[in-house]
């Protein structure tokens, strides 16, 4: 499978697009007076659908599958008396597929037979893809037990605060935050390289914006960030791409992944605000909030 888009509503996504598109650097993709689509410099059709709605929710986040892997999803579902839909996807590059959603109620899409576009060149400062989404959970976990058992993703590493799932052999897709509360945790891009995410950097500093965090190295999936709080309120990272891994990758555990006294990522050069990215994390919820939250 492939990670490929995430999709949210908001009250203002013209707003958000302009943002996206004018600062943070994605491409128009099209759209209607209700939604827009935003896409990178690579082959899917589009990174981010912007939906209008009266709160900000993540309507869904989209994988792409094959038909026989939609099937061992529906088979599993099945077995364990979980409940998906069937849909045909409006969005650009259509395809069809299911529906299902996590435990603490984010929506996941797996869509087959969907479109992709010829890359574009002369964008050097444009995000390629996306690299991966991360949701904060009430239980990462038996989130990340789910993703394993019903979709067939595994877990690359454990830390204290996250739980790391790949689809494929990128380190991770998705990630679980120990947060005890079900959101969106932030959403993060795939660069071309660090100088692009340097440069990403320098040009939000244009428009008064400083990272929330970074940039610096994270451990797992050693990729270079620098978090942003986008003016719509969602937390979104400029990303080198996360490790590739094999097999036989050993699952690595909250031990291997500790740091001296005062640091928070492999260089230990920058520091994070946590009461604006934790405040940041809450903006974007799921249509069902767990009954425990």
């Amino acid at each position: 499978m492939e990670l490929r888009s995430i999709e949210l509503d908001l009250p203002d996504p013209d707003g958000a697009a302009r943002f996206l598109t004018g600062t943070w650097g994605l491409g128009d993709a099209g759209g209607d007076t209700d939604s827009s689509y935003l896409r990178g410099s690579g082959d899917q059709p589009y990174l981010v659908g912007l939906h209008r709605a009266d709160h900000p929710l993540v309507r869904s986040v989209t994988f792409l599958a094959n038909a026989e892997e939609i099937e061992a999803v529906r088979l599993r579902a099945a077995q364990r008396d979980v409940a998906v839909a069937e849909v045909s996807s409006a969005d650009p590059g259509a395809g069809a597929g299911i529906t299902l959603s996590l435990p603490d109620g984010a929506v996941i899409r797996l869509l087959a037979g969907a479109g992709r576009v010829a890359p574009v060149a002369g964008f050097p400062d444009r995000a390629v893809r996306l690299t991966h989404v991360v949701l904060n959970a009430v239980d990462a976990e038996a989130t990340a037990r789910f993703a394993e058992d019903m979709l067939g993703f595994r877990v690359s590493d454990r830390t204290k605060g996250m739980v790391f799932v790949r689809c494929n052999s990128s380190h991770h897709s998705i990630a679980f935050a120990r947060a005890g509360f079900a959101s969106l945790n932030h959403i993060a891009f795939e660069m071309a390289d660090m100088d692009a995410v340097m440069r990403g950097i320098g040009r939000l500093r244009d428009v008064g914006m400083v990272p929330a965090w970074g940039p610096g190295r994270h451990g797992p999936g050693a990729n270079v960030f620098a978090y942003f709080i986008a003016p719509f309120g969602a937390v979104v990272e400029f990303s080198t791409a996360v490790e590739v891994v094999g097999e036989d990758y050993r699952t690595g555990t909250p031990e291997d992944w500790s740091w001296p006294p005062n640091r928070i990522d492999q260089w230990g050069i920058s520091g994070k605000d946590m009461a604006a990215l934790g405040e940041a994390e809450r903006v974007f919820r799921f249509r069902r909030r767990p009954n425990n939250e």
